[in-house]
């Protein structure tokens, strides 16, 4: 009898755990689902003008996005980037740090102007630095902008 009691009690303490963990493990699945390549998380998502062309971008806008950018990511889309965003312009340095795409970077100016473009290349202890203050810095797939004619002068609009 003492046994059956036991199990009774282990059974409620069980079923009263159940819908939690249920919740635990819907709100696991419907997070993996939504990252991106290496786990992380998508981010919002713009469509930013550049030149005649239109970008889907993401909006990297906390230190942890910037941080984190696209890093492990194993694909981009031809006409999809990260745009930057930073609360002051200020001088830039970006690295490749766990970047296996290489990708081209835009210096962009508070007043919206593409200041200068950079190739990056796949590989460790590389530094991209700004030449001068900027608020934005935009990552594309190398080449994106040599393909569009989108050069250091240019303006980017949100569309």
């Amino acid at each position: 009898m003492h046994i059956d009691r036991m199990m009774t009690i282990q059974q409620s303490v069980l079923l009263r755990h159940v819908p939690g963990l249920i919740v635990g493990l819907s709100l696991l699945f419907y997070v993996s689902a939504s990252m991106a390549d290496g786990g992380q998380p998508r981010l919002p998502i713009i469509d930013l003008g550049v030149g005649s062309h239109t970008l889907k971008v993401e909006v990297a806008s906390t230190a942890n996005q910037r941080y984190n950018g696209l890093s492990y990511r194993t694909e981009l889309g031809d006409d999809e980037g990260m745009l930057f965003v930073y609360q002051r312009p200020r001088m830039l340095t970006f690295t490749m740090r766990n970047t296996v795409l290489p990708l081209s970077i835009a210096y962009i100016t508070e007043d919206l102007v593409i200041d200068e473009i950079l190739d990056m290349d796949v590989g460790p202890n590389q530094f991209f630095p700004s030449r001068s203050t900027v608020k934005y810095a935009l990552e594309v797939n190398q080449g994106w902008f040599e393909k569009h004619d989108i050069a250091a002068g240019d303006r980017v609009k949100l569309r």
